[in-house]
């Protein structure tokens, strides 16, 4: 399955959750889209709840269907902590998100074009794959032949406030994960339960 590249505001209204980060999808609109949006009251099934839950999560980070499938497998592999929280951990670790956790992109799918141009580096070597796993530690930052770039100056100025568990120094444009997330530092409005119950029925 390949990757929605349709409109974002669409699928944010649908699924209740901001895709852009920014709230303005559902500030303008806080309904689903479609002539019956505003009045549609239909109470979701068990199952229909566990998979707009996966949906949400999936969009937010922009995976398809078969990324977000076999990195829920490789979080049910970590023996230590909950398997929900972990497979949050995982998607926080990506690369492209990490690139937007440090504010050099406005948008995820921003940062996965920043990644996919090979604007970005780990450890002073170009990498170009936004699903790279982000140690602890390691160095990300825009290569040098890419610092003026205005897109990257304005997500910088635009940014509010960064996650704790990331550091960033603005003169270099450059940051690191320093420590791995603790789950009430990931979103809230995600149940992540209902994701692995999804699963489970899968078999």
């Amino acid at each position: 399955m390949s990757r929605y590249t349709g409109p974002s505001w669409r699928v944010s209204r649908r699924l209740g959750v901001s895709l852009s980060g920014t709230g303005k999808e559902l500030s303008r609109r806080p309904y689903a889209p479609g002539d019956h949006g505003q009045g549609r009251r239909q109470k979701l099934s068990e199952y229909g709840l566990q998979l707009k839950e996966k949906q949400k999560l999936r969009y937010t980070y922009g995976l398809t269907e078969r990324q977000f499938s076999n990195l829920f497998v490789r979080a049910g592999k970590i023996r230590e902590g909950k398997h929900g929280v972990n497979f949050m951990i995982l998607l926080e670790r990506r690369l492209d998100n990490i690139v937007y956790r440090l504010g050099l992109a406005t948008t995820r799918r921003q940062a996965r074009q920043l990644v996919n141009h090979g604007h970005i580096t780990v450890d002073g070597k170009r990498v170009d794959i936004p699903s790279y796993e982000v140690e602890v530690g390691q160095v990300v930052s825009v290569r040098e032949k890419s610092k003026d770039l205005q897109i990257i100056k304005d997500a910088v100025e635009a940014v509010v406030g960064r996650p704790q568990y990331v550091n960033f120094d603005a003169d270099k444009l450059e940051g690191s994960l320093v420590r791995l997330p603790q789950r009430e530092e990931l979103d809230a409005d995600i149940d992540e339960s209902l994701i692995v119950e999804y699963y489970n029925k899968l078999g």
